[in-house]
């Protein structure tokens, strides 16, 4: 600091906003020290202040938790950046802990208090609001039945041949065969059939003897817990280790059965199973089945995101949504929490047709929303409809409603929030809020920097 190394000016006006904002590293530190009797005893780990600038650092930059430890260890301005200076950086491990002991529910505080700061600072009044939905993708892979069997056959063999033999002591589970073999070449055998032998009954044939091979493994698996529930270890952690992977296995032996379920439904006897009974994968089964009516991607698999965007840029509403839901559900509420936000009512709405009815147009009209630039969505429009979307203001308010399509773009390609990595539905959930919460400091500190500019002077 002595020599001059300086931030780069958008990090430094992050930087100088968390600090003033001692809330935010508080609730960070009530989630690190939950759960524990004694936070003040043992190893000491990150500070909260470390973990929110290092997680914030993460979206910006879009790097994964090996890179962001490397550069922060390599990097003068980045130590200073996320207050490490002169300490020793943790492995990458350590940033993944410390993220995951953080709630959806406090980056989403966290957020509001960020967006309450903007409003302090006078940097947004909340005079414009558009809103969009979009799709973050899962980490899995594209499921069929006969994947999904094979998932199944090959966790829990894996889980009971190797882990679970290995934590005994024992060199194999009496009983439990590796079928794995088998399983795999029926997989591939009904991935390589043309459509022409997809209508025939080979199909049938090898979906049924997939179906067995992966019920044989079921049943094998769940008679191998009960062989095994009276085999104990006197080493506390051994002991712990073998009732983590026996709870493993009895998790994907339910999941397993779904899997059997539905394929015998669907491949067998012919039916129609409905989406909201499927799963998708065992791995993320909380993945829902999107259609959006897209060309490119007819069928995507993630959750479906609301977002909400002041004028500036801010973010100032996010949530993540179970299954597929009309985008024309989300107006009524958008503008009760833009009122308790800002204190008033958006004088432009903006969205695009998906988002229209009736009701949502009387809702923004008598909530004294001046304009409501919402399409109509199918039907005959009438004259004074007509009339209306061809006016200057309502053209004027497509084209921001527009803008939002590119804060999506930006979230999506910028902060790296296309596809989530993390594992489960609750960390799902925390790598969007950290994403939107990057995009918010920066909007935040790119507008602190152009208030401290100094103003060109008009030329005579």
């Amino acid at each position: 600091m002595r020599q001059g190394v300086r931030l780069e000016p958008l990090l430094e006006a992050i930087g100088t906003f968390l600090d003033s904002q001692q809330e935010m590293i508080e609730r960070v530190r009530r989630d690190l020290v939950r759960g524990l009797k004694k936070p003040q005893k043992g190893r000491h780990g990150l500070r909260p202040s470390q973990v929110l600038r290092a997680l914030v650092l993460m979206r910006v930059k879009n790097w994964d938790y090996r890179e962001l430890r490397e550069r922060i260890a390599d990097g003068l301005t980045l130590r200073q950046f996320t207050d490490f200076y002169c300490d020793f950086v943790p492995k990458h491990d350590a940033f993944n802990r410390g993220f995951n002991r953080l709630t959806p529910q406090t980056l989403k505080a966290i957020n509001e208090m960020v967006v309450q700061a903007a409003i302090g600072l006078g940097l947004e009044d909340g005079a414009k609001l558009r809103v969009d939905t979009t799709v973050v993708e899962t980490d899995i892979h594209h499921p069929t039945d006969n994947t999904l069997l094979w998932d199944v056959v090959r966790v829990l063999t894996r889980l009971v041949h190797h882990h679970l033999a290995k934590a005994l002591g024992l060199r194999r589970i009496k009983g439990f065969r590796d079928r794995r073999r088998s399983a795999h070449r029926r997989m591939y055998e009904i991935q390589r059939m043309t459509t022409r032998q997809r209508q025939g009954s080979g199909q049938t044939a090898t979906y049924r003897d997939l179906i067995g091979i992966a019920e044989e493994v079921v049943a094998s698996a769940k008679a191998a817990l009960d062989k095994t529930v009276k085999m104990h270890s006197k080493d506390i952690l051994a002991a712990m280790t073998i009732d983590a992977i026996r709870d493993e296995i009895a998790h994907y032996c339910g999941l397993g059965e779904r899997v059997i379920d539905q394929a015998r439904r669907r491949a067998l006897n012919g039916e129609q199973v409905p989406n909201g009974e499927k799963l998708y994968s065992i791995f993320e089964p909380h993945t829902d089945l999107i259609k959006r009516g897209k060309v490119r991607t007819p069928v995507e698999f993630g959750h479906k995101l609301f977002l909400a965007e002041s004028a500036k840029g801010l973010i100032t509403q996010y949530d993540v949504l179970k299954g597929n839901p009309s985008d024309d559900v989300h107006v009524p509420p958008s503008l009760k929490r833009h009122r308790r936000t800002f204190r008033r009512v958006p004088e432009l709405y903006g969205a695009d047709r998906g988002f229209f009815s009736e009701k949502n147009v009387a809702a923004c009209v008598q909530g004294a929303v001046n304009t409501v630039c919402i399409p109509q969505r199918g039907g005959h429009k009438t004259p004074q409809r007509q009339a209306y979307e061809r006016s200057a203001p309502f053209k004027d308010g497509q084209r921001f409603r527009a803008g939002i399509e590119g804060r999506i773009s930006v979230l999506m390609r910028g902060r790296g929030m296309k596809r989530c990595r993390a594992e489960g539905a609750e960390r799902f959930a925390l790598f969007v809020g950290a994403a939107v919460l990057a995009n918010n400091l920066m909007i935040i500190a790119a507008l602190l920097i152009k208030r401290s500019q100094p103003k060109a002077k008009a030329r005579p």
